[in-house]
């Protein structure tokens, strides 16, 4: 039996996916019709939106075929390495990740340290990133953000100025949203979500059991 939670995911990624190119590849898809004459005898053209899931007559058979595709693309290391010009505009700038990070962690009553031994980021890089001597990778904010049961907007503000957002054409940043804007953090649930879309590429680690 499919938990509701999964089912609310799924009701809402129908209605926010936006790949469009990929959906409709489906097998079934239909392509609605975007561009018609009005009784006035001008085109009409509806907005792009009409062509997600939720619009389709069986979005859930739709919705398992796209599933049963997904595989997770989006590894990338936890890091970057900031250039010379990057380095000297943080010098003066009040809005970057390392100066953001600390305010928005004492809201979630973390600590940089308590934040870093719930990620799968190697310590001494994790230092780097808290010091702004690194630039974080979108995995890494996004599962900051998860761990640390952030507000939408503070995981909005963190990816703004890393040079991220929340892609609506991009199945984990939907999952990732979903699981955000419903503050959905307790870790069977949130995996539950993540694997249900094939997200395995973020650096969350395990709860130790006790």
């Amino acid at each position: 039996m499919t938990e509701e939670y999964i089912r609310a995911l799924d009701e809402y990624f129908c209605a926010r996916y936006s790949d469009y190119v990929r959906l409709s590849a489906l097998d079934g898809y239909k392509p609605p019709v975007m561009v018609s004459v009005g009784a006035d005898g001008n085109i009409v053209r509806r907005e792009s939106s009409a062509m997600r899931l939720c619009y389709q007559s069986d979005p859930a058979a739709l919705l398992a075929r796209l599933k049963g595709e997904l595989a997770d693309t989006t590894f990338t290391f936890s890091y970057s390495y900031p250039g010379f010009r990057e380095r000297m505009h943080d010098l003066f700038n009040k809005e970057t990740f390392a100066k953001l990070l600390p305010a928005a962690l004492a809201r979630c009553g973390e600590t940089a340290e308590s934040a870093g031994e719930k990620l799968t980021v190697m310590p001494e890089a994790w230092k780097g990133i808290v010091k702004g001597k690194l630039y974080p990778e979108k995995n890494t904010v996004l599962a900051l953000a998860l761990v640390c049961r952030m507000t939408v907007a503070d995981a909005n503000n963190l990816l703004a100025v890393c040079g991220f957002t929340l892609a609506e054409d991009n199945v984990r940043d939907v999952v990732v949203g979903y699981l955000l804007e419903r503050q959905i953090f307790n870790p069977v649930m949130r995996d539950k979500c993540l694997a249900e879309y094939s997200v395995t590429n973020l650096p969350i680690a395990r709860e130790k059991i006790a």
